[in-house]
């Protein structure tokens, strides 16, 4: 990068000018092109900033190879498609807040940022101030005492005009998306500051608005959070009430008052924060203003990459990531849900556009007997899915990273994860293209006639006529096994499974179902999902839970060559920083994985993953796929950045002293 960095601008709206202005003022930007639709505002834009091109396209502006940076000035439903594709041209990036519509589109951003190398920030531009600063020293001094609740609020009277963007629910508009986020985001950096973080996620948030009755978005909206700290702040935002928009710190030894902290005048050369004790003003604290803080803002970017670093430590992506998870929250507690997040109007891809398979780093396959499909090595769970943006993002990019298997159960989430799922397929249209597993019967419906019921709940919020895998989740071992296979070859003679097996079921049933179906002439169970893993299950996760990682079990399903599904293959985490000796915080996984044995395992993944080069995760994983029997490993990313870390298992390999070793079968390598 050059001493002066090369801006280009896409759009041309109100702030995009703004920020040219400021821009302007920048001591180390320069606008080299603007952006619009229309290539007649391009040209009218350039030349009232100085911009040296104007182009008639988006696409023409991130072609353009004199714009090394892009400021993205659209509404912020438009801003994940642009993200994308700026990230993909190489581009880096500071896009207007709040950065997207909901935190799903901020994860996808942040991956496409992190995969091609780019820097990303999100616009706001007060974190770039010097009076931030300033309230964050007045903080870290102590001169407040012990700093137990936040004021904080900012809103303005907008007349309601359903063309306008303020209350278009299609511009995912209102006050909480337009200017909530700024007290949000300034919440949650004091308080992170004030337990030593660069910010901190509230762990609990009540809240009430009033929504428009025509739009639907939210007039005025007030939460109060809680953070694990202790720390408690009342927010409240509007864009039908003029509100004093200020906030205020309540400390032990006073209060802190920032009159104007979202957008400090630009007009005055001195700003002031006043602190109170007692209802009067015992100090009043100076701050020199910039210039333009828009070009503050520019100049903080750039010095970031000019230290050749991906991260403004100003806005970190992590702290942008839980911002928009706590304007999700706030939205979720007063009921306001956009139109287009609902399940059967996301007919959308992030991108804007159909999906790419990708040519590197792609999920392999194996064949499983009986089912014409092929399975996935690495299979995607559909547990922890909250919405259908958050569903999408994840089962988009595991189809684009060529996975096709996919993890359901009626008991997930009481079928709110397969009705999301279903409607992803629905509007993806891609049933054929998709390996379907689902499970049911899980206790206390462990029957047959509680199995055929349950099957035909999930295909219909599956919104299909068949799956390709059916498990019992549950055994019952008060059902005579025979019934079991009856029942599960009634429902493929049915057409509505093609195979199945049994999801913790000891292998002693399984061999007993095969004996029966092969005396009767039926198909038997096809494969087995219980846990496997490299760590041994000391107590079961869930009340019925069976693993297989035994010694015993391990010859018979080698002698048997049946395939393994194996759920928790990566011990829940016990394999990565979350796990130690001294780490006793997850009391779930120090009660099923802590043992002497298991953390000698860890000790051998982890000096084995150095010698190769890969993390622990990837070593323990690679176990699970090396062994003497078919294995396919069920993941549970519960982000994007998780399905890469799932990945690098796929190019470890293990020998058979290896995988002794790390078990514990030989002494040495």
């Amino acid at each position: 990068m050059s001493n002066t960095l090369g801006w280009g601008i896409l759009s041309t709206g109100r702030i995009a000018g703004i920020f040219a202005r400021g821009l302007a003022d920048s001591e180390s930007g320069k606008l080299v092109a603007v952006a619009s639709r229309s290539a007649d505002k391009a040209e009218q834009f350039a030349a009232e900033n100085n911009a040296s091109r104007a182009h008639g396209s988006y696409e023409a502006l991130l072609a353009d190879p004199g714009v090394e940076a892009v400021y993205i000035a659209t509404p912020h439903p438009q801003h994940v498609e642009w993200v994308i594709r700026a990230a993909e041209a190489g581009k880096h990036i500071l896009c207007e807040k709040p950065i997207g519509v909901n935190y799903p589109e901020a994860m996808v951003m942040v991956e496409a940022a992190r995969e091609h190398g780019v820097m990303l920030m999100e616009a706001f531009m007060y974190r770039c101030h010097p009076q931030l600063e300033k309230v964050l020293e007045i903080v870290s001094s102590g001169v407040l005492g012990d700093i137990k609740l936040i004021q904080a609020e900012f809103g303005f009277q907008a007349g309601f005009n359903a063309e306008s963007r303020l209350w278009s629910n299609d511009a995912a508009g209102g006050g909480i998306m337009d200017v909530g986020c700024y007290p949000i985001s300034f919440t949650r950096r004091v308080a992170g500051l004030l337990v030593g973080k660069p910010f901190l996620n509230p762990t609990k948030i009540n809240a009430t608005g009033k929504l428009h009755s025509e739009s639907g978005v939210d007039e005025v909206a007030t939460a109060s959070l809680k953070f694990s700290s202790g720390l408690i702040a009342q927010i409240t935002t509007s864009v039908a009430l003029s509100l004093e928009s200020g906030a205020r710190l309540y400390g032990t030894n006073g209060i802190l008052q920032i009159p104007d902290p979202w957008n400090p005048p630009a007009d005055k050369k001195e700003l002031l924060i006043h602190r109170h004790e007692g209802g009067k003003i015992i100090e009043t604290y100076t701050v020199p203003a910039p210039p333009d803080q828009y070009g503050r803002e520019a100049d903080t970017f750039a010095q970031a990459l000019a230290a050749e670093q991906l991260e403004v430590s100003a806005m970190p992506m992590a702290d942008t990531l839980g911002n928009m998870q706590t304007l999700d929250a706030w939205r979720e507690a007063i009921g306001l849900t956009f139109e287009q997040e609902k399940p059967e109007n996301f007919k959308h891809f992030h991108a804007r556009r159909p999906l790419r398979k990708r040519t590197s780093g792609v999920i392999p396959h194996a064949q499983i007997e009986g089912l014409a499909k092929p399975v996935s090595k690495l299979i995607m769970g559909c547990d922890n899915q909250p919405t259908i943006a958050h569903g999408a993002a994840m089962w988009d990019d595991y189809m684009e990273r060529g996975g096709t298997t996919f993890d359901t159960a009626h008991i997930y989430q009481d079928g709110h994860q397969e009705m999301l799922f279903g409607w992803w397929l629905n509007h993806r249209g891609n049933r054929e293209d998709v390996t379907l597993i689902a499970k049911g019967g899980h206790t206390p419906n462990c029957t047959p006639e509680g199995m055929s019921r349950q099957l035909t709940e999930s295909l219909g919020r599956l919104q299909t006529d068949y799956v390709d895998i059916y498990m019992l989740h549950r055994d019952n071992l008060d059902v005579p096994v025979g019934h079991f296979v009856e029942a599960l070859n009634a429902e493929v003679k049915a057409g509505r499974i093609r195979i199945f097996g049994g999801s913790n079921w000891s292998l002693k049933r399984v061999a007993a179902a095969n004996r029966y179906a092969k005396r009767k002439g039926l198909q038997g169970f096809n494969m087995v999902s219980n846990n496997f893993s490299l760590a041994t299950m000391v107590d079961p996760v869930w009340p019925g839970c069976i693993s297989c990682s035994d010694k015993e079990s391990k010859r018979w399903l080698k002698k048997n060559q049946l395939p393994v599904l194996a759920w928790s293959s990566q011990a829940r985490g016990f394999f990565t920083d979350r796990a130690g000796l001294d780490k006793r915080e997850d009391e779930e996984l120090v009660r099923c994985w802590y043992s002497d044995e298991n953390f000698e395992r860890r000790e051998r993944a982890y000096a084995l993953s150095k010698k190769k080069g890969v993390p622990p995760i990837a070593v323990s994983a690679a176990y699970v796929l090396t062994q003497a029997f078919p294995t396919f490993a069920l993941i549970g990313p519960r982000v994007m950045s998780e399905i890469v870390d799932s990945l690098p298992c796929l190019d470890v390999e293990l020998s058979p002293k290896e995988i002794a070793w790390l078990n514990l079968e030989r002494k040495r390598l």
